[in-house]
């Protein structure tokens, strides 16, 4: 398994947490529903330090031929992320939890339903 993590530094961009969470809530979600290897891709937004970004948990990293959607996000933002980091994963577990359905969860999403 591999994984991901990507941030915006936002100081620089006239985009903001929330008008972040509109483009996700009206298009940036589900063009990722269908990559193949992707296991996860969650977003995420520090508004103390003004950050936004997400997280991907990959089987394995995509050829770099591999058609993925559209970068929107970037040029929005108007430049390239701020930090951009791959991992190796050296263990995975899930708990015990109540909702058993991940996809459609988050700040961006509530009540868009």
């Amino acid at each position: 398994m591999k994984a991901s993590i990507t941030w915006w530094d936002l100081s620089h961009s006239t985009q903001t947490i929330e008008s972040l969470r509109e483009y996700l809530r009206d298009e940036g979600v589900e063009p990722w529903a269908k990559i193949p290897g992707l296991r996860l891709k969650f977003w995420i937004a520090d508004a103390a330090g003004n950050r936004w970004g997400a997280v991907m948990l990959w089987e394995e990293f995509p050829d770099p031929d591999t058609p993925l959607p559209p970068h929107k996000a970037m040029e929005l933002i108007g430049y390239p992320p701020t930090e951009r980091i791959r991992f190796d994963v050296e263990a995975t577990i899930e708990g015990l939890f109540a909702n058993p359905v991940l996809s459609g969860l988050g700040s961006a999403l509530e009540g868009a339903k």
